[in-house]
């Protein structure tokens, strides 16, 4: 069936001995996955950093895409940098790709197109937000790293990642952004989706402070693979690529 998902498996890289270069972990990964040696019609490879933002389209100017980043993140000159437009919600997400992976990638399979996650996870969840007029908070957990999106009317408000090491962290980045955004934790929506489950210390520190905390609902995506609820709140953009 067009647009199933049918074969997923998850690598951590951390797992490889300390020697090894990023380019020796996808060859060893490429070595043990055979569904990564055949052939395909299409690839599509996401790139995953905090090296990304959003701007409005009207206001992008294609000359001066590495301006756009400086704000949030240090550039260099030789700093490469992507756009993936974002048509239906009038932005381009401006970021910097990992070009040796690209490299290593093509001598492999040869032409592939890629963008960033950061692009499909704002889109999806815009998506999902059609016809509520409440501003709500999602947040995408990371297992070093978190992204907060605040969405109102179908409109992205705020996104931005942070990265964390406990909970407290966590929990102190959620509530600033909260109080910034003048968002009371007795009334907003705080939506949690990613490597997060009900039973986590970060789930239980946000439900302990902000009165509607629950779980992303999955269960329009859980209807193009067989896998666990929890797996597709996990790879929500992944699954949704």
């Amino acid at each position: 069936m067009s647009g199933q998902i049918t074969s997923f498996e998850s690598v951590e890289f951390e797992n490889f001995p300390k020697n090894y270069t990023i380019e020796n972990a996808l060859w060893k990964t490429l070595l043990d996955y055979s569904d990564l040696t055949k052939q395909y019609d299409q690839i599509t490879v996401l790139h995953e950093n905090n090296l990304s933002t959003f701007v409005p389209k009207p206001l992008f100017d294609e000359d001066y895409k590495g301006s756009y980043l400086q704000y949030n993140t240090k550039v260099f000159d030789t700093d490469y940098f992507a756009v993936d437009e974002i048509e239906k919600y009038e932005m381009m997400n401006v970021y910097v790709p990992y070009v040796n992976i690209n490299n290593y990638l093509i001598d492999q399979f040869g032409t592939f197109e890629y963008q960033h996650y950061t692009g499909i996870l704002v889109s999806k969840l815009l998506d999902l937000s059609k016809n509520d007029v409440s501003q709500n908070m999602f947040v995408h957990i990371a297992k070093t790293h978190f992204e907060i999106i605040i969405i109102q009317n179908q409109k992205l408000v705020l996104f931005n990642s942070f990265e964390y090491q406990t909970p407290e962290d966590f929990l102190y980045y959620l509530l600033f952004t909260a109080e910034q955004l003048h968002l009371n934790p007795e009334s907003f929506k705080l939506i949690i989706l990613g490597d997060c489950t009900e039973q986590d210390e970060l789930y239980q520190k946000a439900y302990q402070y902000v009165r509607n905390t629950s779980m992303l609902d999955v269960t329009d995506l859980q209807k193009s693979n067989s896998f666990t609820t929890q797996k597709n709140r996990t790879h929500f953009i992944l699954f949704n690529a």
